[in-house]
């Protein structure tokens, strides 16, 4: 049970990715601080607060949500008033805005947002996970806001299959997008059409599909394992840094938490 989490590889930069790893779950927050303020603080706000049973469904997660926001915000408006003028009026606009993803142990979990969980069985090499194409990531994630009702669209829940030899994990946004993409370029005789459509797109991504399927062999276990062995943040910065040189991952926060 792990978490390992880095910030965008500049200076001065905060980290607003939180993530937790527990016995019974793994949960990944992805605070975006393109909107708002606080981001960092409502995504650690989020992860701490899930709850020891799994959220079952929609309504849950609206009722849960519902029943955490208040405090949160208080706390925050407190701090915004400090600060006053435009910080305070862009809290009052904005809020705060994260993504969340949560599995438990029983392989319920569920998502809102682009961050994503992901469930592999090493002796079928099988990946489940909760996101769609590899085209999606193009998309505005749905964010969960600290003062605004949730939009039903972007939730989403399922149930792993975990077996004996399944690593469950959760990641942010552009690990999550590296991590399957590796998956389906190792398999891309299952998945060129989709490799291809996110290819056409022409955006950032675009480029690490093509310089991913430039290689001549992945193999998407040696992906995984790497991962799951990096036992600290030297050895995770080290990793991480070396597929942002071969042009795999895009710039950003890079969270995994592991179960």
């Amino acid at each position: 049970m792990r978490v390992l989490s880095l910030t965008k590889f500049e200076e001065g930069m905060i980290n607003e990715d939180a993530a937790i790893a527990k016995g019974n779950l793994v949960a990944v927050s992805d605070g975006a601080g393109g909107g708002g303020v606080f981001a960092d603080k409502w995504s650690k706000y989020l992860v701490e607060h899930l709850p020891d049973e799994p959220i079952a469904d929609y309504e849950s997660f609206d009722k849960w949500i519902e029943g955490i926001w208040e405090p949160f915000y208080n706390d925050c408006e407190k701090k915004a008033k400090i600060e006053g003028g435009l910080f305070l009026n862009k809290f009052y606009d904005e809020g705060s805005f994260a993504t969340l993803v949560a599995v438990w142990n029983t392989g319920q979990w569920i998502s809102y947002g682009d961050s994503v969980v992901f469930c592999y069985d090493r002796d079928n090499g099988r990946l489940q996970h909760s996101f769609g194409p590899l085209l999606d990531f193009n998309n505005p994630p749905y964010l969960i806001n600290c003062k605004d009702p949730l939009i039903e669209e972007g939730f989403n829940s399922g149930q792993f299959d975990i077996r004996p030899d399944s690593i469950v994990f959760a990641a942010s946004d552009a690990l999550s997008h590296y991590i399957l993409m590796m998956f389906k370029v190792a398999h891309r005789e299952e998945f060129e059409s989709e490799l291809q459509v996110a290819i056409n797109a022409q955006t950032k991504n675009s480029n690490f599909i093509r310089i991913c399927m430039s290689q001549r062999k992945i193999d998407f276990e040696d992906v995984i394992k790497k991962l799951a062995l990096c036992k600290n943040a030297g050895n995770y910065m080290r990793h991480l840094k070396g597929i942002r040189t071969k042009g795999l991952i895009g710039h950003d926060d890079y969270t995994i938490a592991i179960m």
